[in-house]
């Protein structure tokens, strides 16, 4: 079998990353080939020390240096709060909200039958571990408004609710400052349908 040229496999891993296609992996690996060598030796450098370093937290199954992360151990936050998050990019977004003060954990994905994505796929018995510490009172589903993120907020609800934990979902609706007319037909009706007193 003949050994894959260093170039190819140099396109076949930046391809890897997501929105990447064959011309734009193909034009990032000539750059960094012709224009940017130390770009590419940090690059490689990055990975390969990231591999060897990042793991998920005993707790919160987001990425972290440590066996339990900066969040987790920090006092400061309410451990009676646990917000339920598809991806570390979702969690990094609530943060920069700077109005929730609680606790995470990190699902890594969502289910997803058709793709072969199960409970065991986004570490529900880790997830019922840390709702069922004797602290956390309220759980968040914070899961995106996708098909697959409803079905996941509907299954985990049911599963915690029947560990007795009060269960609240992420509220959706017509986004701050946009005009009704602008706004799709769905979202306006779900606004309607989740509406609260004033």
């Amino acid at each position: 079998m003949k050994k894959q040229a260093s170039l190819e496999v140099l396109v076949e891993a930046l391809r890897r990353l997501p929105g990447v296609g064959p011309k734009s992996a193909q034009r990032m690996a000539y750059h960094l080939l012709q224009h940017d060598r130390d770009g590419l030796a940090a690059l490689g450098h990055a990975c390969s020390n990231a591999d060897a370093q990042i793991h998920h937290c005993e707790l919160c199954n987001n990425f972290t240096e440590s066996t339990v992360c900066e969040t987790c151990v920090n006092s400061d936050r309410d451990g009676e709060l646990l917000c339920i998050v598809e991806t570390p990019a979702d969690l990094l977004m609530i943060e920069q909200t700077m109005t929730f003060k609680g606790l995470y954990f990190v699902l890594m994905g969502r289910l997803s039958p058709l793709d072969g994505v199960g409970p065991q796929d986004i570490h529900l018995s880790k997830l019922v571990q840390r709702a069922t510490n004797g602290v956390v009172r309220e759980v968040i589903l914070a899961t995106n408004f996708t098909n697959e993120g409803e079905a996941t907020a509907h299954y985990l609800g049911e599963t915690l609710k029947a560990q007795g934990l009060a269960v609240t979902r992420l509220a959706r609706g017509v986004p701050l400052g946009g005009e009704l007319e602008y706004v799709d037909p769905g979202t306006i009706a779900r606004a309607m349908l989740d509406r609260r007193s004033t």
